[in-house]
């Protein structure tokens, strides 16, 4: 036994757990190199560490135990080079998935803490950067309809259009006219994906916000249009609808947080 160690000191060694040996051993992919017949102690060799490594590398690929017990039986370069292969594959996706997880995580923090940061009283000239959305088709609406048809059409397409329902969905109108008469159908929702191919223009625009359930604006388009009279605006362009505190983190609908913005040209501070 002199030349053999405990598993607490191959474990430390090999820079694993106890434990994880031990679970190893029952299920016959790493047994020590003998035990102690008073106590059934388990004692490792030094020599035993290339054979860990081996599992613990392919552990670290996040390779699942039962194919990496296979592979202990029967190895070649070209099966590890096949396995590899599809477990970076595996990785490729799961790595694509975080990254659009951690966008989507990012945009929300950045409405939420905007909405805590202004006087939604407030109607101003603020200028912004240029930003990346996904557009979705042209809404229509039958007689009496309201957002909510043609938004439940776009829901049942999304898987098909590879859209991502956990970023945000802001609604479009063309011009002020469209908007000031119906702000509740948008005539287009748009996901605050970056990786969307539409581009809302970097520049000055006038900003407005309200409270109330989705579309539910009150009277701050005829607010802002007053607004852009008394400070000479020219408003051109469409009109953005962002909700900064929506469903996410507001439970009362009546106090969802809403931003609109509207473009403007040739206004001089």
């Amino acid at each position: 036994m002199n030349d053999t160690l405990s598993i607490y000191e191959f474990a430390k060694l090999a820079g694993v757990d106890a434990s994880t040996l031990r679970y190893w051993d029952k299920q016959g992919l790493f047994s020590p190199i003998s035990r102690n017949p008073n106590n059934n102690y388990r004692h490792y060799s030094v020599a035993q560490l290339p054979a860990l490594n081996f599992i613990t590398t392919l552990c670290e690929f996040d390779i699942p135990l039962k194919v990496i017990a296979e592979l202990q039986k029967h190895r070649s370069p070209e099966r590890v080079l096949e396995l590899l292969d599809q477990q970076e594959q595996i990785l490729d996706m799961q790595m694509s998935k975080l990254r659009m997880s951690y966008s989507a995580i990012h945009i929300r923090r950045e409405l939420l803490r905007l909405g805590l940061s202004i006087d939604d009283a407030i109607i101003s000239v603020v200028s912004q950067p240029e930003k990346s959305m996904i557009f979705w088709p042209r809404n229509v609406y039958k007689p009496g309809q309201t957002f909510v048809e043609p938004l439940a059409a776009h829901f049942k397409s999304t898987s098909e259009r590879m859209v991502n329902l956990s970023f945000p969905i802001a609604g479009y109108h063309y011009d002020l006219k469209t908007f000031a008469k119906k702000p509740g159908c948008p005539d287009h929702f748009m996901s605050l994906d970056p990786a969307g191919a539409h581009k809302k223009k970097a520049g000055d625009y006038l900003v407005g916000y309200a409270r109330g359930y989705y579309g539910e604006i009150g009277d701050l388009p005829k607010r802002m249009i007053a607004y852009a009279k008394e400070h000479s605006i020219n408003i051109s362009g469409p009109v953005y609808t962002t909700y900064l505190h929506e469903q996410i983190s507001i439970l009362d609908p009546s106090d969802y947080l809403a931003q609109c913005c509207i473009t403007i040209k040739n206004w001089k501070k």
